[in-house]
Parts: structure tokens; C-alpha cells; sequence
């Protein structure tokens, strides 16, 4: 009996250590974030505070957009930055609804300093990479709202 009790102790603590494991962040690379969204299953995030789903967009990101954010966004979206860890996922949608790529958001300590820490990453709506990293065109765009912590739903909140 008390032999069971350890395997059972033992097989708990796998369990848990594997469950750990599964939910690290990735590493900045285009599919180990892509894959980590997926498993995630950034959908079922919640929305970003003040938003609904598919709300008017605008150049360069869509007519349409669903903006979701992982638990560690959410815990920090009213301090003056976003938590390391953070994840800013944005639907981009055609006038018609139809989506057409999927924009990330996220932040990594020591990442790019010059630009809020954050990895900034497009992809096609079947996760192909179309422009990851420090990408020039986003950094230059949000480098408005940087008091918002480089966010444009943050700055509206």
C-alpha cells in the first residue's frame, strides 16, 4: 500500500512537471511562436479590454481585427508595461471578413530594448512567417504609443 501511494506521488509529480513544461514561452523564432499559439489555443484567450470581436481595423493591419491576450497580458494590461511573457494576438480580417494574416505581439526581456522588448511577428493565416523580429515597419508605426508600452489598444484604454 504505501509502495502505491509513492507511485501514485511520483506519477503526480510527472504530470505536473510535464504540464510546466508544455506552457514555457517560446523562443523568438517564427514557429516556435506560431506552434506555441497554436497549442495554446490563443483563441480562447480572452479579448483585449474594450474590444469585441471583429471591430473596425485600419491600415496596415485590417478592416476588421480580433485582438486576444495571454494571462499574462490581461494580469498587467492597466500597469504602465505589459509583463515579460505578454502575448498580443490581432486577427487581421478582409472588408469581407475573411482573414488574412494573424499579427503578433510579444514580449521578451532583453529582446530589443530600442523597441519596448517586443518580438514582433506576421504571419499568413496557415502560419506562414511573412515578417518576424525587430521588423522596422511595426517598431516605426508604434513607436507613437510608446508611453503605452508601444500598444495602440493600450493607449485607448
Amino acid at each position: 500500500m504505501k509502495k502505491t501511494g509513492i507511485l501514485i506521488t511520483l506519477l503526480m509529480a510527472a504530470v505536473f512537471v510535464v504540464s510546466c513544461t508544455k506552457t514555457d514561452m517560446p523562443k523568438t523564432k517564427p514557429a516556435n511562436v506560431w506552434n506555441y499559439l497554436q497549442d495554446q489555443n490563443y483563441t480562447d484567450w480572452e479579448l483585449f479590454p474594450g474590444t469585441t470581436e471583429l471591430y473596425p481595423g485600419q491600415s496596415p493591419h485590417g478592416a476588421f481585427l480580433t485582438s486576444y491576450i495571454n494571462k499574462k497580458a490581461a494580469k498587467s494590461v492597466n500597469n504602465d508595461e505589459f509583463a515579460y511573457g505578454s502575448i498580443i494576438v490581432k486577427e487581421n480580417y478582409t472588408p469581407s471578413k475573411k482573414l488574412a494574416a494573424v499579427t503578433v505581439m510579444y514580449k521578451v526581456k532583453g529582446f530589443n530594448p530600442d523597441g519596448g522588448d517586443w518580438y514582433w511577428a506576421k504571419y499568413s493565416p496557415k502560419g506562414d512567417a511573412q515578417a518576424v523580429g525587430k521588423v522596422k515597419g511595426c517598431i516605426q508605426c508604434h513607436s507613437a504609443v510608446k508611453g503605452s508600452d508601444w500598444s495602440y489598444l493600450k493607449s485607448e484604454m
